[in-house]
């Protein structure tokens, strides 16, 4: 491990915004202390709390907390090093609505009480063409989802991936979701106007090659309701996305260079 990330996870440690609850500290003490009480231990309030997932650098998180200060919003990675850098934006400006929390995503039921989330973001996520169990819009995460969201909650999905995109769309079709909103191609529709106009560093760059980001909201169903996998071919992504391996598409302008640089 370099000794930069060393460096940040030490300063992690530090900021008043990061939470961090391993899982061997949750099989030993139980859930977390702070379950069902995030709005008022954490923020100090009692406003809606919203959750950006494998939030990354937190930018979302980071971006939704300037824009909405009545919300409160958490960012949530297993990956440290790269949290650090919203966490650091946050401490900077003294934003007192953002927090970030370093865990597994498939724990959220010890962290949040049922009900205690309104709002769920999933923002450029791996698409895991291979492990459908490891699909963030997956049924075996949207069985998590609801174990902690509000009977009114939203789920929100921004994604460059084709294939994940069409999983999702397929998914919830077959379990007779109707999406609040979707486009395939976001910023050339009506919907973009609803959505937080925040476009990520990585966003932009797959803008600059001409791939669209999609989006698609939806509600879900009691926890009454089986939900089942679709079984359907789709169509693998013909490119990777950045931080995902090398471009696989001739068609992208950076083809070449990758292949060249692997």
């Amino acid at each position: 491990m370099g000794k930069n990330k060393l460096k940040k996870f030490a300063e992690m440690e530090t900021l008043g915004c990061v939470y961090q609850y391993p899982q061997s500290v949750l099989e030993s003490k139980g859930d977390c202390p702070l379950r069902g009480n995030w709005a008022k231990e954490v923020f100090g309030n009692s406003n809606p709390i919203v959750l950006e997932l494998g939030c990354g650098k937190g930018e979302y998180a980071v971006g939704m907390g300037k824009l909405y200060p009545d919300r409160n919003f958490i960012g949530i990675d297993i990956k440290g090093a790269r949290m650090w850098t919203g966490a650091k934006e946050v401490d900077q400006l003294g934003l007192t609505n953002v927090a970030f929390l370093r865990t597994s995503i498939h724990l959220l039921p010890r962290f949040f009480a049922p009900g205690e989330v309104s709002e769920i973001w999933i923002t450029f996520p791996d698409p895991q063409m291979k492990k459908v169990n490891k699909r963030l819009t997956g049924t075996h995460f949207l069985d998590i989802y609801r174990q902690v969201l509000a009977s009114e909650g939203v789920i929100h999905l921004k994604t460059d991936s084709p294939f994940l995109f069409a999983y999702t769309t397929a998914m919830l079709d077959h379990n007779s979701i109707r999406p609040l909103h979707t486009t395939a191609d976001l910023y050339n529709s009506d919907v973009n106007e609803i959505v937080p106009p925040i476009r990520t560093y990585y966003e932009q760059q797959w803008l600059g090659r001409g791939i669209p980001s999609k989006y698609i909201a939806w509600r879900l169903p009691g926890s009454d309701v089986a939900l089942d996998e679709p079984q359907v071919d789709i169509e693998p992504d013909t490119y990777r996305s950045f931080g995902r391996g090398v471009l696989q598409s001739s068609a992208d302008p950076f083809y070449e260079t990758k292949n060249q640089e692997n």
